[in-house]
């Protein structure tokens, strides 16, 4: 697809506009063996549009024979999208979806009622070293598609449509911005873009959106005269025509938001809801263990252990 003329317009950079309303520096959490920076939530911001989690896992390199090795573990009230630069996962889901995540391609599950799903490195991955680098997000459901069925959308990288042209790249991952719009379908109207950024080059913001918020994933970038290095996300005021330009090395950058949804959420773990009474419930269910008859099964093929329900 070509570049879309859209993206040509007055593109206000440097004191032109006084556009950041919030900064956020990601809290560093250490898992072991890597450690992931968590943009969202955040004290200052618990969503952009309806994305209500971001966590950057790695760069990180392991050697022969080490993994992530995530057992299976329950979700309720939102959607998870895992975005990786490098490396592979292996997804298994009570669904029966057994799929190896792959660089650039967009794997997006919805929760709803309840989904359980593990993350592993296995196989011949194992057999030697790799590196493993990438974004996994949540987007929490509006309140009437909380109770819907869970379901899983692989979308390869080959499929997703890409803009070019005057030193920028932008790939849409989910939703619509610029006039192109991502093959999977969302539970509500939000964008989801990576950015690749030459030197000096300029984009400007997606405007016909609500909420709008950018990480800076490498490299540097200018807004309103300020500069924002690798590991930064600003959150824009809605409705200012803002843009950003990329460093003297360049920058990649992902630009995320959309609509608002009908007020904040509960988060406990893995569950979101609009509710505390679905939180309990979801824990009781996690609780009782009942794989046959309960809300909750394992995924197949990898149902001999579990995460038990934190006791907090």
């Amino acid at each position: 697809m070509s570049w879309n003329p859209i993206l040509d317009a007055d593109c206000p950079i440097g004191d032109a506009v006084d556009a950041i309303e919030t900064v956020i520096v990601p809290r560093a959490r250490d898992l072991g063996d890597f450690e992931v920076r968590r943009a969202l939530p955040a004290p200052k911001r618990q969503m952009v549009g309806p994305f209500i989690f971001f966590d950057q896992m790695g760069p990180a390199e392991f050697v022969t024979g080490q993994g992530i090795d995530i057992r299976p573990h329950p979700y309720i009230g939102l959607a998870t999208v895992t975005y990786l630069y490098k490396g592979r996962m292996h997804h298994r889901d009570s669904l029966g979806v057994d799929q190896w995540i792959e660089p650039g391609a967009v794997n997006l599950m919805t929760a709803g009622h309840g989904v359980t799903h593990s993350e592993r490195v296995d196989g011949e991955m194992l057999k030697a070293p790799y590196a493993l680098f990438g974004i996994q997000t949540w987007i929490a459901l509006p309140e009437g598609k909380e109770e819907q069925a869970a379901d899983f959308l692989h979308v390869p990288k080959a499929d997703l449509p890409v803009l070019e042209g005057e030193g920028k790249t932008v790939r849409v991952i989910l939703g619509h911005a610029y006039g192109a719009a991502a093959p999977a379908e969302t539970p509500s109207e939000m964008f989801y873009l990576d950015t690749l950024l030459d030197p000096g080059a300029a984009l400007p913001l997606p405007y016909d959106h609500e909420d709008r918020g950018a990480y800076v994933v490498s490299g540097a970038v200018e807004v309103a005269g300020q500069t924002f290095e690798a590991g930064q996300m600003m959150v824009f005021r809605p409705g200012d025509r803002v843009g950003m330009r990329a460093g003297a090395h360049g920058s990649r950058v992902l630009l995320l938001g959309g609509a608002t949804l009908n007020g904040p959420r509960h988060i406990w773990w893995n569950f979101v809801a609009s509710s505390k009474d679905k939180i309990e419930a979801a824990k009781e269910a996690w609780r009782a263990g009942d794989w046959t008859h309960g809300r909750f099964k394992l995924p197949p093929g990898d149902n001999a252990e579990f995460i038990p329900l934190p006791e907090r």
